[in-house]
């Protein structure tokens, strides 16, 4: 019962940490005059992932990758299955009215190039390498959308993009935000993965496994409330920009940044199973990004009933 215990200890610290992580370098970063801009396709970016970041690097460095890479895939199998799936069952997703296909593009296009490089059997410092090069380039067009829609719109303040901008913070409310993220996020991983290995050992089931159900479950949370709090709002833009932004970052950011604290070789179930789950519930989304149709609550029955499906064929 401990191991269960501590696990979910582990995740809880990793969210709020990752939260204050986020708060107190956003806010750090507009006090010194860094463009608003940078702020949320950098900081936010990667700070809204740092758990699933902290998470691999010790899963790498506790010679445990399957949990590493088994929470990637699972993560973004949840992404688009349940975290776009249960706000549908709820109210619905307008996505007929979202112009994402660019995005949805790049998502594909990284998810592709992901499967490609684990063909050859291992993730190494050069696939890594591989992975961040094409992040950077994403990362670089965004950038430069970005700078033209607001010069075309005339739109001068950038903060309204960053929920958690406040210009105003004083510095010592910075830089408790900044410990709390910076001590709190080691130690939630360091919690979490050496549970879940414990669990996985304890009960015959593999790392891998583990990374694909309860770590990745967990690390989707965060994803989950901001898609759920997007649909109530209406915001079906917010909900699907949301789950495609994260996938990207999941596939070319983590696994491109663990590769650089060890090797990361590739399970036999991921090439015959689980990449292509994770490709299947990608492609799902055409319907919605290309062809104008709305995620209604049928389709969040749906997706949700696929993702229920997914997790028993697991175990």
């Amino acid at each position: 019962m401990m191991p269960w215990l501590y696990s979910a200890l582990g995740l809880v610290v990793l969210l709020l940490a990752g939260d204050a992580l986020v708060r107190g370098a956003v806010n750090l970063s507009l006090r010194l005059g860094v463009p608003a801009l940078i702020v949320s396709l950098t900081i936010v970016a990667f700070g809204t992932s740092a758990p699933e970041l902290l998470i691999a690097i010790e899963a790498v460095d506790d010679h445990a990758p399957g949990i590493a890479l088994g929470n990637v895939v699972g993560s973004n199998t949840a992404n688009v299955l349940l975290v776009l799936g249960i706000p549908a069952l709820m109210t619905g997703l307008q996505t007929s009215h979202c112009d994402t296909r660019k995005n949805y593009v790049f998502m594909i296009v990284a998810s592709l190039v992901f499967v490609a490089l684990a063909f050859v059997g291992t993730f190494t410092l050069f696939s890594g390498i591989a992975l961040l090069a094409l992040l950077t380039v994403v990362l670089l067009i965004a950038a430069r959308e970005a700078k033209a829609h607001r010069k075309m719109s005339g739109q001068a303040d950038e903060l309204e993009d960053i929920e958690e901008a406040d210009p105003n913070m004083p510095y010592w409310r910075i830089a408790i935000y900044l410990v709390l993220g910076l001590i709190g996020l080691p130690l939630g991983a360091d919690l979490l993965v050496d549970n879940a290995t414990v669990i996985a050992r304890t009960y015959g089931v593999s790392e891998t496994v583990i990374g694909l159900t309860l770590v990745a479950v967990g690390t989707s949370l965060p994803e989950l409330a901001t898609t759920v709090m997007a649909a109530l709002r209406q915001q079906a833009e917010v909900a699907l920009g949301n789950v495609i932004g994260s996938n990207m970052f999941n596939l070319l950011a983590i696994i491109g940044i663990a590769t650089f604290i060890g090797d990361i070789p590739v399970a036999d179930r991921f090439m015959t199973y689980d990449f292509w789950v994770m490709l299947g519930a990608s492609l799902l989304l055409v319907p919605f990004v290309f062809f104008k149709k709305d995620i209604t609550r049928a389709w969040g029955i749906g997706f949700s009933g696929l993702y229920v499906v997914y997790m028993v064929s697991l175990f």
